[in-house]
């Protein structure tokens, strides 16, 4: 357990952050490894991989209601110096871990069907996305495992065994990606049914791994098989901070799908250049996420110790950090947008949308830090509705004019870029401004 109550804020950002960015960074890499294997299989692959993969945020959805109910709870109980208290939330996370895994197994076969006949451009995208989910359900549902675990660690202020375990498996995925894939070694390529084992494969070693340190060399918080059993009173706790932000998860799920639908009359070419686009830009986000990320564990301890200035200026630096860090990738994403995106298509056409996108989208990479940052502080403060609500307006702001204005004569995939930028912008002040209130109202800007 590393006590974040003390020492320098800016400081604490930083030991927090590079480990969180490292591990993000090896995750990227895997996706992006993944990408470009998928992408030598065709548009109509890549554009079902990335509808399939869009699934992968109604997890993070229900991940969000685990993790973000955990991890705050534990930091909390860290800076009050109840360790009893923050091994029951663990052990009540770990249970819940179990029994959303086994949900999603079961809903997930029975409903990708329905989701991908919505979506896909055509049945050769519905097809690839249908069998890249086949195998890579089972993965999605030891998410939650990995959450649970790595959301009660980064509670106590440790994230570097979370770091080396995604390092690790991403490795072990990155040279399972074109052996399965593209047959490599094997003579027998599943296309993107391999790209699906090759990260449910990894996920299980994860799952080992870290269930490994937890047994050998966790002793802040641990298994305990008394606590192994449904706490409704806990539950009710997590659910009160988790909820929130899993259904402002599950709005970016709704929207995402929205552009799907938007923009799948211009056929596999504009779906593909969108996938590659938003692969990219989740890798750009690294900075930012790693900082938000670490911003809410050091807030967390300091409001459960009630030292409500440190959590002002954990809010502040992590701002600070976070936004520097996305203006200077919003210029370079600027200059050369292309560089981003080469690599992983030759296609014209969709090299055409994703640059598009990207040097669109990039006006907002400093809204996006913001967002990272307030949605982090929220979490630590245990209300996280001020986030949901914010996603709520965003949605409507955004779904419905695209919805519109696909029906109009000259409706051009511009025009949902641009719009997206406007709304994300508008959302980053309304959500900054909900912040400072709550923290104003429970005295972080009185208390100085």
């Amino acid at each position: 357990m590393r006590d974040l109550t003390q020492g320098s804020i800016p400081g604490h950002l930083i030991r927090l952050s590079l480990p969180m960015m490292f591990g993000m960074l090896f995750q990227t890499a895997y996706y992006l490894v993944d990408l470009w294997f998928v992408a030598r299989l065709g548009d109509a692959a890549v554009a079902g991989v990335s509808a399939a993969g869009n699934v992968q945020m109604i997890i993070m959805a229900l991940t969000q209601v685990l993790g973000v109910g955990t991890m705050p709870l534990i930091a909390q109980a860290v800076g009050r110096k109840d360790q009893a208290d923050a091994t029951l939330v663990f052990n009540q996370s770990v249970l819940w871990s179990f029994v959303c895994g086994v949900a999603v197994l079961v809903f997930g076969y029975a409903l990708s069907p329905l989701y991908l006949a919505q979506v896909g451009a055509d049945a050769a995208t519905r097809e690839a996305g249908l069998s890249y989910l086949r195998w890579y359900l089972p993965g999605l549902g030891l998410q939650f495992a990995l959450v649970s675990t790595g959301a009660a660690l980064r509670g106590t202020g440790i994230v570097k065994p979370t770091m080396a375990v995604q390092m690790v498996t991403v490795l072990l995925n990155i040279v399972l990606a074109p052996v399965l894939i593209a047959g490599w070694g094997t003579g027998r390529p599943m296309g993107v049914a391999g790209a699906g084992l090759a990260s449910t494969i990894a996920i299980v070693v994860a799952v080992l791994l870290m269930l490994a340190y937890f047994f050998r060399l966790e002793h802040y918080v641990g298994f305990r098989r008394e606590l192994l059993r449904v706490r409704l009173d806990v539950l009710r706790r997590m659910l009160v901070i988790g909820v929130p932000a899993g259904a402002e998860f599950a709005l970016m799920f709704v929207m995402a799908a929205v552009v799907y639908y938007v923009i799948r009359d211009f056929g596999a070419a504009a779906q593909a250049g969108y996938g590659i686009g938003v692969r990219v830009m989740q890798s750009i986000f690294l900075p930012a996420m790693a900082i938000s990320f670490s911003a809410s564990p050091l807030a967390g301890q300091n409001m459960g110790a009630g030292n409500m200035v440190r959590v002002r200026e954990t809010f502040h630096w992590a701002a600070l950090m976070g936004g520097v860090a996305m203006a200077l990738l919003t210029i370079l994403t600027q200059l050369r947008a292309d560089l981003f995106v080469s690599g992983f298509t030759t296609e014209p056409a969709v090299l055409a949308v994703s640059s598009d996108y990207l040097r669109v989208i990039s006006w907002n990479f400093v809204a996006n830090g913001f967002l990272f940052t307030c949605s982090g502080m929220f979490q630590a403060l245990g209300n996280t509705i001020p986030s949901l609500v914010s996603s709520a307006l965003r949605l409507t702001s955004f779904a419905l004019p695209a919805l519109w204005l696909s029906t109009r004569d000259g409706f051009t995939l511009h025009q949902v870029w641009v719009l997206s930028v406007v709304t994300m912008t508008i959302q980053a002040l309304l959500t900054t401004w909900l912040l400072v209130g709550e923290l104003r109202r429970r005295g972080a800007y009185g208390a100085a």
